[in-house]
């Protein structure tokens, strides 16, 4: 092989490899219009007048003060801690801040001899009763209501008890 005819079977790669690359339906082309519509798509979830930079966030964006709420952290803190202190005897099997779930597995109050399991579920982030939704079991089933208000009540108290020491600093 020549190097005249070496060159022209080069070039000839080099042409229908830039031809198959720039849309012509090749290999790396794929469907023209396909590509167009992901440009659209792209150009329709970016903001107009907003630029990449803008568009970025980072984790500590999930507490600042947004309005959609599910971006936002809406868990009140001193209603998360009091729970985490009243219910401390309780092995804690998961914890979620970001949906407000507490989940524990069995275990036995000082003193006593039944084993209770809890689900506490914070969800709003107002200091108020309405926020604390606590489910007890114990092995036989669940617990009765005036021992599951008993704790909800020691809980809301010790939120109570949170809020004032940090209002006093």
């Amino acid at each position: 092989m020549t190097f005249q005819s070496f060159s022209r079977v080069a070039t000839v790669v080099v042409v229908s490899s830039a031809l198959a690359g720039c849309g012509g339906g090749g290999w790396f082309g794929g469907n023209p219009e396909t590509r167009q519509e992901n440009i659209e798509r792209q150009r329709q979830n970016t903001p107009v007048g907003q630029s990449e930079a803008q568009n970025r966030s980072t984790i500590w964006d999930l507490f600042s003060d947004r309005d959609n709420p599910n971006i936002t952290v809406e868990v009140n803190k001193y209603i998360w801690q009091a729970s985490l202190e009243v219910l401390n005897f309780l092995p804690i099997r998961s914890v979620d801040p970001f949906s407000g779930v507490i989940v524990t597995d069995f275990g036995t109050p000082p003193g006593g001899g039944q084993a209770y399991r809890a689900t506490v579920y914070v969800q709003d982030p107002a200091l108020e009763a309405r926020s604390l939704k606590l489910s007890l079991n114990t092995r036989g089933g669940p617990v009765d209501a005036e021992t599951t208000r008993a704790v909800e009540d020691a809980i809301l108290t010790r939120a109570r008890q949170l809020r004032i020491r940090d209002s006093k600093l």
